[in-house]
């Protein structure tokens, strides 16, 4: 059994101003999408693609993450907390970041972006998803630090007791996250977009490996708070909004296959 560190949410003090890990590890994030962004541009040579376009990307992508990851905690999960308490909404820096809702936000900025720049949209979410799991691995580790979204009581030898919670042995399902949705995503993603795919197949891919990892993480990860808990067939408000991700992402392959061979050889 094990004892969370309890590290403190603040990594860095300068006077009045407070660098929080949360927030370092969003940058972290972004940084990441950044290197791994120009190597995918290397080794795709697209006219057009270039630094510029990947940062004009990130800038898109960061409004959607941020913007939509936080309205998806406030409607999906803890609605009557924030509604009595707005000003709360703006604090992103104390955590509490919805990835179905940020996910949302993301689709709703790269739509705007590929209109904007007449690129497809399907092929630049292509572009974009190997790019993401890393970001969404350093996320869990600010929910690690944090000491939030813990996991479910357990008697497995690595069990974590989280103090501020009770002194019983929990699943660090932070971690398990992070090594499913950040480090094994990723590398499945990174590996089979290594080769050329018909358009929509990665993207399809992303969606399927992403709703099925957290459709497995959230057994071990204790219901959100708020109205919510477990709800029909004793399932997480977490694997209801994974589902329709795994359907979807199983729809876009199909369909990106099956485009892809009635094309002329």
């Amino acid at each position: 059994m094990f004892v969370h560190p309890q590290l403190d949410p603040v990594a860095i003090r300068l006077g009045p101003l407070a660098v929080h890990w949360y927030g370092l590890m969003y940058l972290t994030g972004f940084m990441l999408f950044l290197w791994l962004g120009k190597r995918r541009i290397r080794r795709l040579n697209r006219p057009g693609w270039d630094d510029k376009l990947l940062d004009d990307l990130l800038f898109y992508g960061v409004l959607g993450v941020v913007l939509g990851g936080r309205l998806g905690e406030v409607l999906f999960y803890h609605p009557g907390y924030y509604f009595s308490h707005p000003l709360e909404i703006l604090a992103v820096w104390q955590g509490g970041m919805s990835f179905h809702g940020g996910f949302l936000g993301v689709l709703a900025a790269m739509a705007l972006f590929a209109r904007k720049q007449k690129i497809q949209w399907l092929q630049l979410m292509d572009f974009v998803a190997p790019l993401v799991p890393l970001g969404l691995g350093a996320g869990r580790i600010g929910n690690f630090i944090n000491a939030e979204l813990w996991g479910r009581p357990t008697d497995v030898a690595w069990g974590m007791v989280f103090p501020h919670v009770d002194n019983i042995p929990r699943h660090p399902s932070q971690l398990y996250e992070f090594a499913l949705e950040g480090l094994a995503l990723f590398a499945l993603l990174w590996l089979y977009s290594s080769k050329p795919r018909p358009v929509g197949a990665v993207s399809g891919l992303f969606l399927i490996g992403y709703g099925s990892f957290r459709f497995l993480a959230e057994y071990t990860r204790n219901p959100d708070d708020g109205i919510f808990g477990l709800m029909t067939f004793g399932i997480s408000m977490g694997q209801w909004l994974s589902l329709p991700m795994v359907l979807a992402g199983a729809w876009m392959m199909a369909r990106a296959y099956s485009k892809s061979s009635s094309r002329p050889g």
